[in-house]
């Protein structure tokens, strides 16, 4: 291996035995971050998880999966007014036939994304120490969201 390129420190390799799933659902309260970082924990310590890969998954288009800060909440505030610049009520879009806020949070949706995934080693998310998982719900209104877990790895026997 060259000297400019990474070398890589701890390799492990894990044989995929458990693919375990859940569908929890949430309701938000309009237009915010809703951190959901416990309940998935609360999944994979359920399972038993050791180490593999959690994917998340959410069922809706017009909000979405992101991890960001969860230290200091007016990131949160500040990320919820990012998203309107960017994607405005008052924009004279096309679609409005679920109101004015609906066409907004699609583009919002599109620009976050509706999936993540998540190392997970020794039973833990391998998450930064700042870092929490949200859903963000872009529409005004409160809305029921639908999720997906699914981890692949390997559980403590059981």
């Amino acid at each position: 291996m060259a000297r400019s390129e990474t070398e890589l420190s701890s390799v492990r390799a894990t044989r995929a035995e458990t693919i375990a799933s859940a569908s929890p659902s949430l309701q938000t309260a309009g237009e915010s971050f809703v951190e959901i970082t416990r309940q998935v924990a609360h999944f994979l310590e359920q399972i038993r998880a050791r180490d593999g890969v959690l994917l998340l998954y959410l069922r809706h288009t017009s909000a979405s999966l992101v991890i960001q800060e969860h230290a200091d909440a007016d990131v949160r505030t500040d990320l919820v007014t990012a998203l309107k610049r960017l994607a405005p009520a008052d924009a004279g879009w096309v679609h409005e036939v679920e109101g004015p806020d609906d066409m907004p949070a699609h583009i919002k949706s599109m620009l976050n994304g509706v999936g993540l995934h998540v190392p997970v080693i020794g039973g833990k998310m391998a998450l930064g120490t700042w870092q929490g998982i949200y859903v963000a719900e872009h529409r005004e209104r409160p809305h029921r969201r639908e999720l997906i877990l699914q981890f692949l790895g390997s559980c403590a026997a059981g």
